[in-house]
């Protein structure tokens, strides 16, 4: 009986042969980690370079001055409603409709949206408006009355202008309510089936 001792082993194909069997793997090499981004913070910067960056920026920059008793006109449009507004520089009651903004727009969430072009600015105090607006409803009319006073005060410096853009107040917000289709109940609300 053959004992341990006197047994050989003999080569596998897996270990690699000389008799045509595959060549050893190589040892991988360390992994280098890399370092994980922080994407909170990348977040957080950029919005903050929304809003503290451009109010910095409009403080070094000459604004160019409207001449005493002229405006700065433009038009600012959301679903049907149709802002023109006159912008006038130096202090002063802001009229909508020849009625003060605050006693046209009752909601304080309507009187901050309209002011958010002043205030990623830095112009609030600085200049005030005359607008008259028609059509529509209270939010698109706030919504109109917005984008007239971001496209007013873009007229008064380039740089300004650039802060507005990036904030997006110059897109004119093109959304308005789909159509009635024929045969359903609103633009695409079906009738209810009925199965007799």
């Amino acid at each position: 009986m053959p004992t341990k001792s006197d047994t050989t082993k003999v080569p596998s194909a897996k270990s690699g042969s000389a008799s045509g069997g595959k060549a050893p793997r190589k040892p991988r090499a360390a992994a280098v980690k890399k370092e994980p981004v922080k994407h909170h913070e990348a977040v957080k910067h950029a919005a903050t370079a929304l809003t503290e960056a451009p109010a910095e920026e409009t403080k070094l920059v000459e604004l160019q001055a409207i001449p005493k008793g002229r405006y700065v006109f433009a038009t600012g449009r959301r679903k049907t409603s149709v802002a023109n507004v006159r912008m006038f520089e130096g202090k002063g009651e802001s009229l909508v409709n020849k009625k003060p903004l605050k006693e046209y727009f009752n909601y304080s969430f309507y009187q901050d949206e309209i002011i958010r072009p002043f205030e990623v600015t830095g112009l609030v105090g600085k200049y005030h408006y005359v607008a008259h607006i028609n059509g529509g409803g209270p939010h698109s009319q706030a919504g109109a009355l917005r984008h007239g006073i971001a496209v007013a005060l873009s007229g008064i410096s380039e740089d300004v202008r650039k802060v507005l853009k990036k904030n997006g107040f110059l897109t004119r917000d093109d959304r308005k309510k789909e159509r009635k289709k024929p045969g359903l109940k609103r633009a695409r609300r079906s009738p209810q089936w009925a199965k007799r």
